[in-house]
């Protein structure tokens, strides 16, 4: 077995060895090297969905901004993941995806680092930003298929399968936990409330509680008054 090509690239003028093969995110997480991201998991094949992971490249005297969890690294190259232009970019980013998340806790830290406004465009508070984690993680790893997206574009958003949701979903729940918004929860507890209301499991109990003891009130007559 021949031994993995190993490529050397600057990231934030820090010297850094990567692997053929590794992406920028990956070779800058494996030193230390914070980029932001909402839709990557280290389980599930890049998305790019975000953007929030956009860096600045310089390669062969050219500078591009690319989103570093699907840019493959190569030899020589100059990664930069602060910088005026790399800043503005993610601004913009956290402030539309604040116009459908605006109480999310990490967009809202998010946009105290960059300095977003969370009213700079019209909400629409769905409190889904379309980062797909959810459907690629029941999907990738789970392999349910319990939601999935629906429409396309702007009118894109994922949904549970209802027939599969109320097998599989209640005894996994571990899209929520991933879920930047809290979103996948609150869509999957409306979907089983609206389609297959009290219908959901519940743990059975391998021992009875005792009964607790009943005390007796007694009622006192009181007297009539004229």
């Amino acid at each position: 077995m021949s031994e993995m090509t190993e490529i050397v690239l600057t990231i934030d003028g820090q010297e850094i060895k990567a692997t053929a093969g590794m992406t920028v995110l990956q070779a800058a997480q494996k030193a230390g090297i914070y980029i932001p991201t909402l839709c990557h998991h280290e389980k599930l094949e890049a998305f790019g969905g975000c953007r929030l992971c956009m860096v600045e490249v310089e390669a062969r005297g050219w500078t591009s901004y690319v989103v570093s969890c699907v840019y493959p690294v190569a030899k020589d190259i100059v990664v930069r993941t602060r910088s005026a232009k790399v800043d503005k970019i993610r601004k913009v980013l956290v402030e539309e995806l604040m116009a459908h998340a605006p109480d999310a806790p990490e967009l809202i830290r998010l946009a105290e680092e960059y300095g977003a406004d969370r009213n700079r465009f019209e909400r629409d508070a769905s409190f889904c930003i379309v980062c797909g984690l959810c459907v690629r993680y029941c999907n990738e790893v789970k392999q349910k298929n319990a939601v999935g997206f629906i429409d396309n574009g702007a009118r894109r958003e994922i949904s549970f399968i209802p027939e599969v949701a109320k097998d599989e979903c209640w005894d996994c729940q571990e899209c929520f936990t991933i879920c930047p918004t809290s979103y996948a929860q609150a869509a999957y507890l409306l979907t089983e409330a609206l389609a297959f209301p009290g219908q959901r499991k519940v743990p059975i109990k391998t021992t009875q509680a005792p009964e607790p003891t009943r005390r007796v009130i007694p009622i006192m007559p009181v007297a009539a008054t004229t």
